[in-house]
């Protein structure tokens, strides 16, 4: 029997795909638990249509993400910080340099900022940005002390 998988199903295949199943396999599993349709021509070509789509919002994430590494890669990050005598009164991780680009207007999220250790001492340090479809972005962080500006 040939179903359309609705789901990604393990060992057999991804969702929208058509595949050739037993006719019990189909019937009293993958049928019962909607992971699955009988592949009838108006399916086939509505999962056409559905996978179609999805390629073409994929080419379109990708580019986002591209533009957003070429953005990052090699840029300088200032972060004001409380300081005394090159120590910090706390330390820099990830989740402070993720809030810094937000407050820049760029959604970067602390799971994709990579540093070898936190920060606690005045500097300039690399870190790298992991974005979606393995692009990577490397970034310096400047550390400037609030004292300085006043």
């Amino acid at each position: 029997m040939k179903v359309i998988l609705l789901q990604d199903v393990e060992n057999l295949g991804k969702e929208g795909e058509v595949k050739e199943v037993a006719d019990g396999f189909a019937r009293n599993f993958l049928l019962p638990k909607k992971l699955a349709e009988i592949a009838t021509d108006d399916a086939v070509k509505k999962a056409e249509s559905k996978k179609q789509k999805k390629a073409e919002e994929a080419k379109t994430e990708l580019e986002e993400v591209q533009k957003l590494a070429e953005q990052l890669e090699g840029r300088e990050l200032y972060i004001k910080v409380k300081e005394e005598d090159g120590k910090l009164f706390g330390s820099i991780n990830e989740k402070t340099i993720a809030k810094t680009f937000k407050d820049e207007g760029l959604n970067i999220n602390p799971e994709n900022v990579k540093l070898a250790e936190p920060i606690k001492e005045m500097g300039e340090y690399d870190a790298q940005i992991n974005l979606d479809h393995g692009l990577e972005a490397n970034i310096r962080i400047i550390l400037v002390s609030e004292s300085e500006e006043k």
